[in-house]
This record gives structure tokens, C-alpha cells and sequence, in this order.
């Protein structure tokens, strides 16, 4: 087998939630270019993903959920609907996620709940859930989106960054436990990327400027950026990596 055969994921089925759009629709497609099957974790719109990642000639599975008001048990009916209706679930990419604004003293209890229910609570028991199949299967990939505000502080965004640094630690602690059952758990950490949720700081001449004068790339990251790092940790080329989480941030982190 040569290198590039690594890569693939012909036969895969790949679960990606807030695929409908931004960096989640990227990655489902770019797991869908290296031959995996996608099921989409949607809330509202998933139809525009749906079609790019029929016109490479693989599956696509529709599953509405809001993790807002999800359940645990929401949760495990979307791994089994996904299992019943795939065959299987290889890979979980655990992308959706929210943010408010506000400064850490003027931060509401109710943002704060929202914000650690979608980004870390319904993260930890999707991957609970999915974690229980791969176990039985003998093997599987799970992938946390995280942010590089897991590794520093963030203006207005006590919460999410609060949630991006524990999805960080679970990433590690996942790892430790569930190596030995053929579970890779990693997780990316994009940096400042163009997407619905970074508009308003893109829109604001002050911040943007900001930002990108501390970019050492130079531009602002792109939603195809990511296919390349999560297709890696999806296939067999990273089967030795474990607790990871990886930088995507035009050299944020570096500067």
C-alpha cells in the first residue's frame, strides 16, 4: 500500500455535525473527496451539502438535531439512526458550535448555559455515544473542532473560550481511555476563520485590521483549509496519533 492509500476512506462513514454550512461543510466534503460517506448534523439547512456531496457519487444521511435542546438521549438516537441507516459510523467530527458576546462582567448566566450546552456538553455525549459503537466495531476516528482560544484568552467570548479550552482537555482525556480500544480521539484548532460566526468581527475595520496584521499568513483562514488536516486525522495515516490537538491558524499561535 503506498502512502496516498493512507488517505483514503473509501467504505467510511463520517458523521459531522453543523455540516450545512462554514467549516463543517468544508470538512464533510473533504471527507467525502477521500471516499467517505457523510451524515450531516443539521439544524436548519443542510440541502446545499447535500448536493456536492452527492455529486461526488457518495451517500448523504440528513439528521436534524439541535443541540441547543438536545438531550443525552437525543444524542444516542442520532448515533443509532446514523448506525441503522449507514451501516456503521467511523468517524464523528464534532464541528457545531455557538458564541455570544459580551465582557466577562457583564456575561449572563443563560449565554453561559447555551454556549457550554452546544459546544462542550452535547460534544462530550455525541462522542460518548459514538465512542460505544467504535468500541464494539474495534475501531473508529473522533475529531473535536476546538480553537486556538483553547490555548489563550478571547475578547467578548468568556464562555466559548472556556468551552474550547475543556474540549482541549477532553480531547487528552478521551485519548487516554479509549486508545487501547482502536479509538484515535484528536482535535483541530482553527484559527480566525471567514464564517458566519467571525462576521462581525470581520466587519469591524478596527478588529479586522487587528486581526490580520497578527495573521503571519497574511488573510484570514478559509473553510477549504481544513479539509486537508481532518481527512488526515479521519484515515489511516494518523493512526498513531492520540490526543492531539493541531493548530490550523496561519501562524497565530507562532507569532
Amino acid at each position: 500500500m503506498g502512502i496516498l492509500d493512507l488517505f483514503r476512506l473509501d467504505g467510511k462513514v463520517a458523521l459531522v455535525t453543523g455540516a450545512g454550512r462554514g467549516l463543517g461543510q468544508a470538512m464533510a466534503l473533504g471527507l467525502a473527496e477521500a471516499g467517505a460517506d457523510i451524515a450531516c448534523l443539521y439544524r436548519e439547512h443542510y440541502q446545499e451539502t447535500q448536493a456536492q456531496v452527492q455529486a461526488l457519487g457518495k451517500k448523504f444521511l440528513p439528521v436534524q438535531c439541535d443541540l441547543l435542546h438536545a438531550t443525552v438521549s437525543d444524542l444516542c438516537d442520532v448515533v443509532d439512526h446514523v448506525v441503522r441507516h449507514m451501516g456503521s459510523l467511523d468517524i464523528l467530527v464534532n464541528n457545531a458550535a455557538i458564541t455570544r458576546r459580551a465582557t466577562v462582567m457583564e456575561f449572563n448566566e443563560r449565554d453561559w448555559d447555551d454556549v457550554l450546552q452546544v459546544d462542550l456538553k452535547a460534544l462530550f455525549f455525541l462522542s460518548q455515544a459514538a465512542a460505544r459503537v467504535m468500541a464494539q466495531q474495534g475501531h473508529g476516528k473522533i475529531i473535536h473542532v476546538a480553537s486556538v482560544l483553547a490555548f489563550q484568552g478571547g475578547l467578548l467570548i468568556p464562555a466559548y473560550t472556556a468551552a474550547k479550552s475543556a474540549v482541549a482537555g477532553l480531547t487528552r482525556a478521551m485519548a487516554v481511555e479509549w486508545a487501547s480500544k482502536g479509538i484515535n480521539v484528536n482535535a483541530i484548532a482553527p484559527g480566525y476563520m471567514r464564517t458566519d460566526m467571525t462576521a462581525p468581527l470581520q466587519k469591524d475595520p478596527q478588529r479586522n485590521e487587528s486581526i490580520m496584521s497578527r495573521i503571519p499568513a497574511g488573510r484570514w483562514g478559509e473553510p477549504a483549509d481544513l479539509k486537508g488536516i481532518v481527512v488526515f486525522l479521519a484515515s489511516a495515516a494518523s493512526d498513531y496519533m492520540h490526543g492531539t490537538i493541531v493548530p490550523v491558524d496561519g501562524g497565530w499561535l507562532a507569532w
